[in-house]
């Protein structure tokens, strides 16, 4: 009888492990909640103001640069400047306290996953 409740308790382990295990992994390639927003409606009590996601790149994150730059009529000037913005609170159709560079966000969200690189920002 000891003899089962132990071989019981080492696959419970074992299984148990494999679990976090698993779960460390796929944390670590999952895309983060992203948000497109538009960098220059910054208000400090708002945040950024989200836009239509046709205005961002719909590849991986772009450089916290501002280049994709994209025509859009609802901008004074004409243009918006669109930019993923990751891990963000949303309130309203404003988004703030996330971050612009996706493996930051990536990193924060990870069971110690390391970035490629440092943001480069």
């Amino acid at each position: 009888m000891a003899d089962q409740r132990r071989r019981l308790r080492s696959s419970t382990v074992a299984l148990g492990g494999m679990g976090v295990l698993a779960a460390a992994l796929t944390s670590c390639g999952s895309d983060p909640d992203r948000r497109c927003v538009d960098r220059d409606s910054y208000d400090y009590a708002n945040g950024y103001k989200v836009i239509a996601d046709k205005n961002c790149k719909s590849g991986a994150g772009s450089t916290s640069s501002g280049k994709n730059r994209k025509s859009s009529g609802s901008s004074r000037t004409g243009t918006v400047d669109a930019d993923w913005y990751y891990d963000a609170d949303v309130t309203a159709g404003y988004a703030d306290y996330g971050t612009f560079s996706r493996s930051e966000a990536v990193d924060r969200d990870g069971f110690g996953c390391s970035g490629s690189g440092s943001g480069g920002g």
